[in-house]
This record gives C-alpha cells, sequence and structure tokens, in this order.
C-alpha cells in the first residue's frame, strides 16, 4: 500500500513521532503559535517539564508541537496520531474508524474522533478558482445514502446529493448540497470556477445558459446514449465517483448527512495529492505525490484548525 513500513520507529515511539513532526511542522526551526515568532526559542529540558516543551522569548508563552493543531490537548500518543494520518492518506478508498480501532488498539470512539481530525486537517486553505488560464472544468453530481426522515423511492430526492467541479489534469472540489437544482448549483459554480475556464456538463436542465458566466459550456447528450464526443466527456468527474463510491458504500457503509461533506473532504484531499504518470521526453514517469508525501501535506494542514466534540455530535 505505501513505499514505507509501518514498522519505522515513529509509528511505535512517540518521542521519534514528535521529533517527525517537528520536522514537517517546522522544517526551520519551531515557531511560536501564540505570537508567530521564529527566533529566541528555548527548549525546556528540565525534570519538571514533559518532552517538547519551547519558551518563546518573545511572548513568554510556552508551547509544543501540537498546541494549535488538531492534536492538541489529546491523550493518543502521537505515533499512534502519525500511524491514523499514513494509513487515511495512502488508503485511496479510506480506511473505516474500526479499521483505525483494530489496528491501533483504541477505542471505537478515539479512532472516530481521530479519523474526523484528520478530515478537518485535510480542508484545504484557500486554492482560489478552477480552470484558471482557459482550463477545462467538467461538473456532475452524484447521489449516495438516504435523507433523514425520507423512506425509499423512486429518482433520487430521497438520497443525497454531492456535487464536484474537477478541473482535467487538476484539482477536485466536491460539495454536499440540498439538492441539485440550477438555483443551488450555479452559485457553486460561479464560486469556484474562473469565468475564463470551458465547461463541460451533461444535459440536465440545471446546466443550461452557462455560456453567459464562462468562455464556453459544451453538453454531452447523456439522455441520449452519447457520452463521448470528441473532447466533450464528463468522463474525469465520473471517474472521481466512481473511487467516492467505492470508497464510501465499501469502506464507510453509512455516514450522516452531518458529517458527509467531511467525507467529501477526505476523498478531495486524496485526488488534489494523487500520484500520476506524464510524458516527459518521450518517457512515462511518475509526477504528483506518492504516499509518503501525501501524508507529509496532510500533517501540514493540521495548523490552526481545532475539532472539538460532545457525544451528542456522533
Amino acid at each position: 500500500m505505501t513505499e514505507y513500513f509501518f514498522d519505522e520507529p515513529r509509528f511505535h515511539d512517540p518521542e521519534i513521532a514528535r521529533q517527525h513532526l517537528e520536522s514537517v511542522r517546522w522544517p526551520k526551526g519551531p515557531v511560536c503559535p501564540h505570537c508567530g515568532a521564529m527566533d529566541r526559542m528555548s527548549k525546556l529540558n528540565g525534570n519538571a517539564h514533559r518532552p517538547g516543551v519551547y519558551d518563546c522569548g518573545h511572548c513568554r508563552d510556552q508551547f509544543t508541537v501540537t498546541v494549535g493543531t488538531v492534536f492538541e490537548h489529546s491523550k493518543v500518543t502521537l505515533d499512534k496520531w502519525l500511524f491514523a494520518a499514513t494509513l487515511i492518506a495512502s488508503s485511496k478508498k479510506g480506511v473505516s474508524s474500526k479499521q483505525v480501532e483494530r489496528m491501533l488498539g483504541v477505542t471505537y470512539k478515539t479512532a472516530w474522533f481521530m479519523t474526523h481530525r484528520l478530515r478537518e486537517a485535510m480542508k484545504p486553505n484557500g486554492g482560489g478558482l478552477l480552470g484558471g488560464g482557459s482550463g477545462t472544468i467538467e461538473a456532475d453530481e452524484t447521489f449516495i445514502g438516504r435523507k433523514p426522515g425520507m423512506k425509499k423511492r423512486r429518482g433520487y430526492a430521497h438520497k443525497e446529493a454531492i456535487f464536484s467541479l474537477v478541473e482535467r489534469k487538476g484539482n477536485v472540489r466536491s460539495f454536499h448540497v440540498a439538492d441539485v437544482t440550477a438555483n443551488t448549483l450555479k452559485p457553486k459554480l460561479k464560486e469556484n470556477a474562473a469565468p475564463n475556464a470551458h465547461l463541460m456538463t451533461d444535459d440536465a436542465g440545471q446546466y443550461r445558459n452557462m455560456n453567459k458566466e464562462f468562455a464556453g459550456h459544451d453538453v454531452v447528450n447523456h439522455s441520449a446514449g452519447e457520452y463521448v464526443r470528441g473532447n466533450v466527456h464528463t468522463n474525469t468527474v465520473e471517474g472521481f465517483f466512481s473511487i467516492f463510491k467505492r470508497g464510501m458504500y465499501g469502506v464507510y457503509q453509512h455516514v450522516s448527512s452531518h458529517h458527509l461533506e467531511r467525507y467529501t473532504t477526505e476523498f478531495d484531499f486524496r485526488y488534489n495529492h494523487r500520484e500520476t504518470r506524464v510524458k516527459v521526453d518521450g518517457k512515462w514517469t511518475k509526477a504528483g505525490y506518492n504516499d509518503a508525501e501525501r501524508t507529509q501535506a496532510l500533517l501540514k494542514g493540521i495548523s490552526g484548525k481545532r475539532l472539538m466534540y460532545r457525544a451528542s455530535d456522533r
């Protein structure tokens, strides 16, 4: 599954795990999370201090590498956090909290909290508009699960709706939406897609008149059995949905409406940090992120994010 082994010391020794996390978060040395200073830091090595405590010479506050992150105040040791982060970053279709429970030897409740905090770390910090520079964006929606209190019926009205935008050879951005009407989807398109982008959709009515909003809009006529017409298709976004649904049905099986967008964030993150192949000088070579680099990207995202849960949130 990965290019390295889970018997490495950082996955089993909390002190080595802390040192590894410091090297990822602070490649140029400690940074005070309270005032942002990067100099005049003193490491406290006294018997009364726990490992990894620093004192800031500017604001005089003390801190560790977990302060200001999703790991702050966690009783779970850092070696287990790194193990869980690696599992969720390198598992293409996700990893269930029950699997994390078994592999880490923690309770199910702890594993559930851990995986949700890691999904919080996967949230992008900005990212700009998709399709800038006349890029091509594919937009589509899919349906999953069942809305709370609704009975199964024909059609999709009883299901949860996911709307995704995929830039070809670029990133994906997904949203849990209340419905797939034009009033819901068009604002998402305008907020996340560049005006000079070229849009590709199917022939659903909610995408009509999109030429007014973007540089171009091509439609593939699914209702007439058409799926590809030259360069016009939505196969890229449908390929993303195929991975998403395999994970949601095969690994997670049931996700509440309350937390569904966290799972879309998880699948977006792995797609946006995927490993691909590119042709250079006539030869195919790997590009993008391998499992180790994807895990590092996740760990870099833990900063400035907190996620507090009560029992009623589950």
